[in-house]
């Protein structure tokens, strides 16, 4: 208790904090993942569960909008645009106190909810991945509205005049053309999702198997000052999130232009 009250003077903090550091002993990657307690490899467990779900959704639910702000030409484009990128510039903490208002029992969400008999959703996992859709929705959004512009108009022109219905024309010329995007937009939702913090504390708490993803159980290891384990959690999702981004950026095909 001593040590940990004298870490607190500001001039003892940082070499307190740097001897704790310095000592933590060298891991190969191997290792470090054998060094996983249980409630570690629960944690992460759940984030990458959180994290396919999320990604999975909106897939469902960003392609729409994607498609429909790439091809509209009405006034309310740049409106839909700036909410849907809004998660980008917003504080955590601001978007997760709105999304708590708006999921609790006076909340719209909370009173849609209880009427369908589904129960609370702040602190479950169910509200975990709620908050996850609409904080990821930019990354999902943008990289596919980018890829639909790109094709341009000549391509679904053509597929028009051979007979083509809308429906079709999107799901054999668009989506085919825009997979560079959508490679993108799944690689980059996923890993923002596996990086949440902010939202993901003020929706679902910290939980032990319910809502507790890996950034709260490393926050919670350096809060109590258990910076080994913080270290061994943190080095793996380190290496997990490089692995997650490295395709995007080694084996990403070049988009292909409509002709």
């Amino acid at each position: 208790m001593a040590l940990f009250s004298q870490a607190r003077q500001p001039q003892n903090n940082w070499q307190y904090r740097f001897v704790l550091i310095d000592g933590i002993q060298s891991y190969t990657p191997y290792e470090i993942a054998m060094q996983l307690s249980d409630s570690d490899i629960q944690a992460i467990w759940l984030t990458v569960r959180l994290a396919g779900i999320v990604t999975a959704l909106l897939f469902l639910l960003g392609t729409p909008v994607a498609w429909w702000l790439a091809r509209t030409k009405t006034r309310c484009k740049g409106f839909v645009g700036a909410i849907v990128a809004l998660p980008l510039v917003l504080p955590p903490s601001v978007l997760g106190f709105y999304l708590l208002l708006a999921m609790g029992p006076e909340g719209p969400v909370g009173r849609l909810t209880q009427v369908l008999d589904f129960g609370p959703l702040p602190f479950t996992f169910p509200g975990l991945v709620l908050a996850s859709v609409v904080y990821s929705l930019p990354f999902m959004v943008q990289p596919l509205q980018s890829a639909f512009e790109t094709i341009g108009d000549r391509p679904l022109e053509v597929a028009a005049t051979l007979g083509a219905s809308p429906l079709d024309r999107f799901f054999t010329v668009a989506v085919p053309l825009a997979l560079p995007g959508f490679l993108t937009a799944g690689i980059l939702t996923f890993a923002h999702t596996v990086g949440e913090f902010g939202v993901v504390l003020m929706i679902g708490g910290n939980l032990p198997g319910v809502t507790r993803v890996a950034s709260v159980q490393i926050f919670d290891y350096v809060e109590a000052m258990e910076y080994t384990q913080a270290h061994h959690l943190a080095a793996v999702m380190l290496i997990f999130s490089f692995l997650v981004l490295l395709p995007l950026y080694a084996f990403r095909p070049q988009p292909r232009k409509g002709v």
